[in-house]
């Protein structure tokens, strides 16, 4: 679960930049908050990111105990221009990771949370 600070902003992120499906909303005016839903699939074959939003909350410290996001991608390379060409933030551009032939790379998503892109090419 991450908290976001405008959820249709972070909705438009992760389907339109990174790509993934609204699976689904609820929206919670007793309790103040909204969730949305969002992968590339389903549970239980797709994992699935909730985003929340608290009414009236528009930005978050991040902490030091979160890390990042990690995504598997076929090619990290294409990835990272798809998501440029739509507008999100590449902060780090696909290449081997240091002392490793792994292809990473990293976005920032609009609230600042940080996404690692791993490549796993087909054997």
């Amino acid at each position: 679960m991450l908290r976001v600070g405008d959820l249709q902003r972070s909705i438009d992120f992760y389907t339109r930049v990174m790509g993934m499906q609204l699976l689904r909303t609820t929206d919670r005016p007793e309790q103040q908050y909204s969730l949305a839903f969002v992968g590339y699939g389903r549970n239980p074959d797709h994992a699935e990111i909730e985003l929340t939003y608290n009414y009236g909350v528009d930005r978050y410290d991040l902490g030091t105990a979160y890390g990042h996001l990690a995504i598997e991608v076929p090619d990290a390379y294409a990835a990272c221009e798809k998501i440029k060409a739509n507008g999100g933030q590449v902060t780090r551009e696909a290449g081997p990771v240091k002392g490793g032939s792994t292809v990473i790379a990293f976005v920032t998503d609009p609230d600042g949370y940080k996404i690692e892109l791993i490549e796993r090419r087909p054997s």
